[in-house]
């Protein structure tokens, strides 16, 4: 028996079941509105979309790539970043 573990792939995300943070929220947000709503088989379709539309969007892409998208593309309100620059700041002095 050896006395250390090593894992074998030390690149892979962390997995909540078989779907990484993000899948599980793709899936996890709409069915959560549709059993609050007392609509649980939309809910459980619109998951069901949301998962596979998100996994087919990231395809081939870093997994952080949603993330950098939101960077861009939202008020800095959203992502609550502070010591960052604006994303439209292109040149910066200093």
């Amino acid at each position: 028996m050896d006395r250390y573990s090593i894992p074998s792939h030390l690149d892979d995300p962390e997995l909540i079941g078989f779907w990484t943070l993000d899948e599980f929220l793709a899936m996890a947000v709409p069915f959560i509105w549709g059993i609050l709503t007392q609509h649980v088989v939309i809910g459980l379709v619109l998951a069901v979309f949301g998962w596979w539309g998100f996994r087919k969007l990231k395809a081939g892409r870093a997994t952080s790539w949603v993330f950098h998208m939101a960077y861009w593309y939202l008020p800095s309100s959203f992502t609550g970043l502070k010591a960052t620059p604006p994303s439209h700041l292109r040149m910066m002095v200093g």
